[in-house]
């Protein structure tokens, strides 16, 4: 009698080395560093990423093509929002400079966790503190809308 290799099933715990990458290139690479693990259904990937390792084996190495927008959902507009200067001051560091392309975290209103915007565009200094009065943030995902190349090696299932 031979032991079956396990498959990944809802709730799995994974060490998996990954890639997410979209047409401007990798997002996300752990292939050249230590693996990540996760629990399949914890919301640490999209729905669309973990309906694609169900049924994967342990040692298994895979790529997947996900259409434009199903990954991580199409680009919502009202998701690009300018800040006021006086409101980031009071979520983090008062003399914080800002760049474009910069990707900065915020706290959840209730706390206890995070999510990220990426800086678009600095406003006027009307004040002339050396500071932007506002920030132009896109808080959708880097590759909302995107087609997304979804590359794994499966390391390890419990």
């Amino acid at each position: 009698m031979t032991a079956s290799v396990p498959r990944i099933e809802p709730g799995s715990f994974l060490t998996l080395h990954y890639r997410l990458a979209g047409p401007g290139g990798d997002i996300i690479n752990t292939f050249n560093d230590k693996p990540a693990t996760l629990t399949l259904g914890a919301g640490e990937l999209s729905p669309a990423v973990e309906q694609r390792l169900l049924g994967l084996e342990e040692g298994a190495r895979q790529t997947f093509e996900i259409p434009a927008g199903e990954a991580f959902g199409e680009r919502n507009p009202e998701m690009v929002q300018w800040v006021a200067r006086k409101l980031l001051a009071q979520m983090g560091d008062p003399h914080e400079k800002y760049a474009i392309g910069e990707v900065v975290q915020f706290p959840t209103p209730d706390g206890t966790g995070q999510y990220a915007g990426a800086v678009k565009q600095l406003g006027e200094d009307r004040d002339g503190d050396g500071q932007p009065d506002a920030v132009l943030f896109d808080f959708n995902h880097p590759l909302a809308g995107q087609r997304v190349t979804f590359e794994v090696h499966v390391i390890g299932i419990l």
